[in-house]
């Protein structure tokens, strides 16, 4: 892995990938800091985290800086769902940013959940949730 700075990261990833936002890879790099602390003793000297759980600490990090605005604020920067956030890992790893575990795989930002249900439904009344649920399950 080569050493380069995160916006020289980030420019080479658009230039190659034009499809997000400059602040779509700050938002996945500081998500995945937040996963690293949920999931792993501060201590270890491996922070990798999942796909998975690089997911989880997102919609976590999301919702904590974004609020209500988080649907509108993804969409605006290209984000509709975890394979979009696998992409931008991906790609950052392609520019040396990032490094990777010989198991990992793009699909491992598969399933997960719908970003439209994830981000919305924490702020609707209750009534409203339940009801998305019942019609869901």
């Amino acid at each position: 892995m080569t050493s380069i700075t995160f916006g020289e990261a980030v420019r080479r990833s658009i230039q190659k990938d034009p499809r997000y936002h400059p602040a779509a890879y700050e938002l996945v790099r500081d998500a995945l800091h937040m996963a690293a602390k949920k999931f792993r003793d501060e201590n270890a000297e491996d922070q990798h985290v999942s796909g998975q759980e690089l997911l989880a600490g997102f919609r976590d990090h999301v919702l904590s800086e974004y609020g209500p605005m988080s649907t509108i604020v993804l969409d605006t920067w290209g984000l509709q769902r975890g394979e979009d956030v696998g992409i931008i890992v991906y790609n950052l790893i392609e520019c040396g940013y990032f490094g990777k575990n010989d198991g990992d795989s793009i699909e491992d930002f598969s399933g997960g959940y719908d970003f439209a249900h994830a981000f919305s439904n924490p702020f609707l009344p209750a009534s409203q949730r339940e009801s998305r649920e019942r019609k869901s399950s």
